[in-house]
C-alpha cells in the first residue's frame, strides 16, 4: 500500500459532497481570518505602541521607575540629565518632554487630544523621518512639525502643506507654525504628534515645572561599553530614575501593553476562539463524513484494511480541509489588512512568521478535529454492517 492512497480515497470522499466540502472550505476559511486579524491587530499594537521607543536614538535612557508607558510618563528632576555626564562615557544627555494637548481641527475647528513631543531637536536622540530637514525652522518661536501619519479626524494637514506652504493652527488655546512634517504613527496611546523644541514645549505646557523631564536620552562615546555605564549611572543616580538600555526601554513600552492592560489577552482570546469555532465545523463535517459511509469503511476491514488505514483517510481529509481553506484565507486577511490599515493608519501587514504560526495552528486544528472524529470509525464493524 502506498502512503498517498489514504489521501487519494480521503480527497474523492470529500469531492463527492460539493456542499459539505464547500461548507467545511468556508468553517477554516472562516478560523484562518479571524486568527489573521486578532494576531495582526496585536502586532499592530505592540509596534504602533513601540514607534517612539524605537525612533529614539539613544544608547541609554533615564526613566521614572513608576512611569508605565510612554503617553503618559512619571516626571523626574531634570538635573538626572546633568548628573550623568559625571561619567565620561557619556557624551550628550537629552531630556525629553511628553504631554497631550488640545489640537483644533484647522478645517472645522473641531477639538482633539494631540501628543506633543518636545526635544533639543539639534542633539540627534530622536531619529523622525523627515525632521533633520525641518531642525532650522523648528528653531523658531511656536513652531511644530506635524506627523503626517496621525489620525485624518486631525485635518487635512498634509494636503493643506502642499497648498499653502507653512500656515498656523492652534494648539493648547495657543497658535504656532506648521512648518512640516514628520513620520511616526498613530498608536492606542494617541491619536496623532506633534514635535517641537523644548523651548516650543515650554510654551505649549506652561504649566509644566520647568525642573522636570519625561525622559532623558544619553549618548555614549564611541567604544563605551553600554552594560558597564549602565551599572555605573545605576549606582550614581537617585532611585527617582532607572537606567535603561534601548531595547529594554522598547520591552518596557510593548510589556505595558501585553500585560497590563486587557487588549493583548482579548486579541489572544479571539484567535481562540476561531480556533475553537473552526475545529467544531471541521469535526462535524468529518464526522457526518464518517457515518455516511460507514458501510464502505466497514467493507474495507473485511477486506483486510488496518485501523490504521482507515485512520489516515480521516485525517487525509482532516489536512486537505486544513489546505483548502488556509489559501483562500491568507488571501482575504491580505485584502483585509490592506482595508483595515487604510481606514485605521496602524501598521497592519502580513508577516511570513505570522503566516507560518496561521498555518500550524490551522492544521494543528484540523488534526484535533480529525482525532475527535475518528471515534466513530469504531462503529465500522464488519459483523454488525453485514
Amino acid at each position: 500500500m502506498t502512503p498517498w492512497l489514504p489521501f487519494r480515497l480521503a480527497w474523492r470522499q470529500l469531492r463527492a459532497e460539493r456542499a459539505r466540502l464547500l461548507s467545511a472550505i468556508a468553517g477554516v476559511m472562516f478560523a484562518c481570518v479571524l486568527v489573521f486579524m486578532q494576531l495582526g491587530f496585536r502586532s499592530a499594537l505592540f509596534d504602533s505602541a513601540t514607534a517612539l521607543p524605537q525612533a529614539l536614538d539613544g544608547d541609554l535612557f533615564l526613566v521614572h521607575p513608576l512611569t508605565t508607558a510612554l503617553f503618559r510618563p512619571e516626571s523626574f528632576p531634570r538635573v538626572r540629565a546633568f548628573q550623568t555626564l559625571a561619567s565620561p562615557e557619556v557624551s550628550v544627555a537629552v531630556p525629553i518632554y511628553m504631554a497631550q494637548a488640545i489640537w483644533r481641527n484647522p478645517v472645522n475647528g473641531s477639538h482633539r487630544a494631540i501628543q506633543l513631543i518636545g526635544f533639543d531637536t539639534e542633539a540627534g536622540a530622536v531619529n523622525f523621518p523627515g525632521l533633520p530637514a525641518l531642525i532650522p525652522a523648528l528653531k523658531r518661536p511656536d513652531t511644530i512639525a506635524f506627523d503626517w501619519k496621525s489620525r485624518p479626524e486631525f485635518g487635512p494637514v498634509a494636503a493643506l502643506l502642499s497648498e499653502r506652504g507653512p500656515f498656523k493652527v492652534q494648539i493648547a488655546n495657543r497658535e504656532v507654525e506648521i512648518v512640516g512634517t514628520v513620520a511616526l504613527g498613530a498608536s492606542f496611546g494617541a491619536d496623532g504628534n506633534a514635535v517641537m523644541s523644548e523651548t516650543n514645549f515650554r510654551r505649549l505646557v506652561s504649566e509644566r515645572k520647568v525642573g522636570n523631564t519625561d525622559l532623558v536620552a544619553l549618548r555614549l562615546r564611541p567604544g563605551a561599553d553600554t552594560a558597564a555605564v549602565q551599572r555605573q549611572l545605576t549606582a550614581l543616580l537617585p532611585r527617582d530614575v532607572r537606567v535603561v538600555t534601548h531595547a529594554e526601554l522598547v520591552a518596557w513600552e510593548r510589556n505595558y501593553w501585553e500585560t497590563a492592560t486587557p487588549i493583548g489577552f482579548i486579541f489572544a482570546f479571539g484567535s481562540l476562539m476561531g480556533l475553537v469555532v473552526g475545529m467544531v465545523i471541521v469535526y462535524q463535517i468529518l464526522f457526518a463524513d464518517i457515518a455516511s459511509h460507514l458501510a464502505e469503511y466497514a467493507t474495507l476491514k473485511a477486506m483486510g484494511f488496518s485501523g490504521g488505514y482507515l485512520r489516515l483517510v480521516v485525517m487525509g481529509a482532516a489536512g486537505i480541509l486544513a489546505g483548502l481553506g488556509f489559501v483562500p484565507g491568507v488571501l482575504a486577511s491580505i485584502g483585509l489588512y490592506d482595508v483595515v490599515a487604510k481606514a485605521t493608519l496602524l501598521p497592519l501587514r502580513m508577516d511570513p512568521n505570522r503566516g507560518f504560526l496561521v498555518a500550524a495552528l490551522i492544521f494543528a486544528m484540523c488534526a484535533t478535529a480529525g482525532l475527535l472524529a475518528m471515534r466513530k470509525l469504531r462503529d465500522a464493524d464488519p459483523a454488525d454492517m453485514f
